[in-house]
């Protein structure tokens, strides 16, 4: 079978075969925008070129690299060599692998033909698209756990019961040991068949803690703090080269990540994830800034509206509000927009260490840094791979984006995005944790972070709305709470655009266009007024007018002052530095 772990990716300097990765364009050179003599230039603002002249001026590198894979499209930022999923199992996955109250069992039609699937690439017959260990260990963990803990509307339905009957005494026969074990682990599931499960310990002292931990997740329990932590750090990273790599079963680790999600984490559990690789590469570095703000944006991007983060963070730090921005350039399930499919399309070094993260932080030429996952946490960049053939998203996906990546010598915020009922307060949690001076989660489109301008509908769907913040920050009356040792006042408030004097427009469309996300976040920082416009410097003033900023008290000013960051050009400014200077500070 097909190993799912992602192999780690050559240094941006390397040319050569593009098997590996593709080489980064040359950066964008800062006379793409001209600021005098040019006929774009006006009074009081910049305007953007159009989308034919931007890629013409970005100079021959950046349409080279279009030319090799149409980098224009979120899609083609998957790595290379990473095989695919089964789609007739993963598509079962979507459906079996998930809460208590959305899971929705399959037919008789359907679970028939996911087993026989299953067989026949046990067998040898699927050549073309065999299903992964990964996948086996999921599908199986989710049939397991419904069956052990779920409430009786999304346990096995008949049909389900009857096609395993039929294709199980066949199945054990083919099928390795640590899916027969994840599949039913105290022979209570399979009858006379189920008799590995109750003997399975596992290969190596990872895998047998592995296994000790996965026994209780599958039954519906929970771990603590300091066991999920041991099992993590035993476990990653996962199929490199590393003298620290470990080798254990896909299938298992795949199980233990997804039967977590389906249980539904405990704050403990979420903790243990959030914390456990803090020192993988020793203690962060401290940039020498009074304020600075991490972002926690959903690692799989966005599919469907434009992604403001990138450009928001260029306008925060025209007034000193500096950015952290962590990410990967794809992630799965939704593998759409991120700031670091945007910042290498532009050609910025997209592969900086926390140092030389750090240093663009301080530069007051920037004051906003970009982190890749595979710079920042290797270990956890080690299992992309893996997490597209788990089909949903794991508690990492909650936990990464509540990270520290580098410190600041003065005041410190988190922001981050959720959709998700119930994932709200474990954030917040989380950033207590972190011990940061405020925190905002923002449920924003998409679960990103980005407020709309769009009125809300009569007929929206139930639960928080669209535009729901909620959080903490640094008191400044006397009526607050103390938690952690250190004294916070909490709030929570549902955005409305149009009480703030935004017209109500619908959010731009980008379909996992890289392009066109660019191409509305560049004309908007070059003075285009329209919703790109408005999404920025609405983000922009409601992250500072929330978190306590200076100056940011009166939610007015914090609107003039983004709009004016972006009128006078200083933040369109910042961006182009930003693909200069990257390439310097490496």
């Amino acid at each position: 079978m097909h190993s799912l772990l992602l192999r780690p990716l050559p240094s941006t300097t390397t040319s050569g075969s593009l098997a590996g990765r593709v080489s980064p364009p040359a950066p964008w050179r800062p006379g793409a925008v001209v600021w005098a003599g040019d006929r774009r230039c006006r009074r009081g603002g910049v305007a953007a070129a159009g989308a034919g002249a931007w890629m013409e001026e970005a100079g021959t590198a950046v349409l080279e690299e279009a030319a090799r894979r149409n980098p224009a499209l979120s899609e083609s930022y998957r790595p290379a060599g990473l095989p695919r999923p089964n789609g007739t199992v993963l598509e079962a996955q979507g459906r079996v692998c998930t809460g208590p109250e959305q899971t929705r069992p399959l037919g008789e039609e359907q679970a028939m033909r996911v087993l026989d699937t299953i067989l026949r690439s046990a067998t040898g017959e699927l050549k073309e698209e065999p299903v992964s260990s990964a996948q086996l260990g999921a599908f199986f963990a989710g049939m397991t756990i419904r069956a052990n803990c779920f409430p009786e509307a999304t346990q096995w339905s008949e049909g389900e019961r009857r096609a395993m009957s039929l294709f199980w005494p066949r199945l054990v026969h083919v099928l390795p040991p640590e899916v027969k074990f994840i599949a039913d682990p105290e022979g209570t599931i399979m009858g006379a068949n189920g008799l590995t499960g109750p003997r399975y310990i596992g290969q190596g002292t990872a895998e047998m803690r592995l296994v000790g931990a996965l026994r209780e997740v599958l039954a519906g329990g929970h771990l603590g703090y300091e066991e999920v932590q041991c099992v993590l750090k035993d476990v990653l990273p996962v199929g490199s080269t590393s003298e620290n790599s470990t080798v254990v079963s896909e299938a298992l680790l795949a199980a233990f990540l997804i039967g977590q999600r389906m249980n539904r984490e405990t704050d403990r559990e979420l903790k243990g994830y959030c914390l456990a690789f803090d020192d993988e590469l020793g203690p962060p570095p401290v940039a020498d800034v009074d304020s600075l703000t991490h972002y926690g944006e959903p690692y799989d991007g966005n599919t469907r509206f434009f992604r403001s983060t990138l450009f928001v963070a260029a306008v925060r730090a025209c007034y000193g509000e500096t950015c952290l921005l962590h990410g990967v350039e794809w992630m799965p399930p939704k593998g759409g927009i991120t700031e670091g499919q945007m910042l290498k399309f532009m050609g910025a070094n997209t592969h900086l260490s926390p140092t030389q993260a750090k240093r663009l932080l301080e530069d007051e030429n920037t004051g906003f840094a970009y982190l890749h996952l595979q710079e920042a946490c290797p270990s956890l960049y080690s299992i992309i791979g893996l997490r597209e053939h788990i089909k949903k998203r794991p508690p990492l996906a909650t936990s990464e984006k509540v990270q520290q990546f580098v410190r600041a010598r003065g005041r410190e915020s988190m922001v981050a995005g959720f959709y998700h009922v119930g994932y709200e307060d474990p954030l917040l949690m989380l950033m207590r944790r972190r011990t940061v001076h405020a925190g905002l989660v923002v449920k924003g489109e998409e679960g990103a972070l980005s407020l709309t301008t769009k009125e809300r509908s009569a007929n929206a769907s139930k639960g928080l709305p669209v535009n729901h913040c909620s959080g903490f920050r640094t008191p400044n009356s006397a009526n607050f709470s103390e938690t952690d040792g250190i004294s916070r006042e909490s709030f929570s408030v549902a955005v409305n655009a149009q009480e703030l004097g935004f017209k109500s427009t619908e959010t731009p469309r980008t379909d996992k266009s890289v392009l066109k996300n660019l191409e509305l976040g560049l004309s908007a920082l070059g003075g285009d007024k329209g919703p790109a416009y408005d999404r920025i410097v609405l983000n922009a003033a409601m992250a500072d007018h929330l978190l306590g900023c200076s100056g940011a008290k009166d939610i007015n000013s914090a609107l003039d002052r983004a709009r004016e960051a972006i009128d006078s050009g200083n933040a369109l400014r910042r961006l182009m530095n930003y693909i200069k200077i990257s390439h310097k500070v490496s």
